[in-house]
């Protein structure tokens, strides 16, 4: 993976799901949200997020295969 700078990246916790760790949005403008689960630990929670910023550094959101899409983040994480 080649270096990505990470900008426009606004980091939410809330609560969801507990089978739910993370979510992803590309916003209109471009800039990302990044939704993690609050009823997550402290450590879950940094996994969850390192995960998110693997989707936006692959450029996942602009890819149709999810399968694909997240065979190669679990390969990496």
């Amino acid at each position: 993976m080649t270096d990505y700078i990470f900008e426009d990246i606004g980091v939410h916790l809330i609560d969801m799901d507990t089978a739910i760790h993370e979510q992803v949005v590309l916003n209109e403008d471009g800039s990302y949200s990044i939704f993690l689960n609050a009823r997550l630990n402290y450590e879950a929670r940094m996994k969850a997020y390192q995960h998110a910023l693997l989707h936006i550094a692959n450029d996942d959101f602009y890819k149709e295969d999810v399968d694909d899409i997240e065979a190669t983040a679990h390969r990496v994480v």
